[in-house]
């Protein structure tokens, strides 16, 4: 009994803090950002709750945002965080790729609003083949496989896109269980900087 309270404490605990660095977000994007979350436990959407961008990370990749029209994320997972890229900015679409189908991008989508969820498209693609399209990017977020050859690829088939000026983020650059973030950017000699993280490279 006391080792079920004490793991209900922690897990209270735990959605506590979450929903207190909401508040560091932009209204719209918490709102999104809480409303999902009570879905996805409702759902048991274990997925969505563990591999979500983390507040902190979102406000960083926000703030990068901040007057860039046109946003990739390659790695749509739960949908998440490119619907708070959308919800974040008015005048914004995002175009987030995935290699396979979930059913999980749907179902927050629906969270979104109309006016958001019409500048959001899905692709199911695989992103080292590169954009669909040639239109500019001015903000790539690379949250995929988290391995080394496969970021180096997408990095190689993005570039024909992104204009001086352009941002390329690195997610979980930092983490330990992901040392192929890391390993494709020394590899590929890019200049930048860490943010939490992120590693945060401005094309020139």
């Amino acid at each position: 009994m006391l080792v079920e309270l004490r793991r209900l404490a922690r897990g209270a605990l735990t959605e506590a803090r979450w929903h207190a660095a909401l508040l560091a977000l932009p209204p719209k994007v918490a709102m999104f950002q809480a409303r999902a979350r009570r879905l996805a436990w409702r759902h048991r959407d274990m997925f969505s709750l563990t591999s979500v961008t983390r507040p902190a990370d979102l406000r960083t990749l926000l703030a990068l945002a901040r007057g860039r029209r046109r946003v990739v994320e390659l790695g749509t997972a739960t949908g998440w965080t490119a619907i708070s890229l959308a919800l974040a900015d008015p005048g914004r679409t995002v175009v987030s790729y995935d290699v396979a189908h979930r059913p999980e991008p749907e179902r927050y989508l629906r969270l979104a609003g109309a006016g958001a969820r019409g500048r959001i498209r899905l692709e199911v693609r695989d992103a080292a083949e590169g954009p669909a399209d040639r239109a500019p990017v001015d903000l790539l977020y690379i949250d995929s496989s988290h391995e080394r050859a496969p970021t180096i690829a997408q990095v190689h088939a993005w570039r024909p896109v992104l204009g001086p000026g352009a941002v390329v983020i690195f997610d979980d650059y930092t983490h330990p269980d992901y040392p192929g973030v890391r390993e494709a950017v020394d590899e590929l000699g890019l200049a930048g900087e860490r943010r939490g993280t992120l590693f945060v490279h401005t094309v020139v």
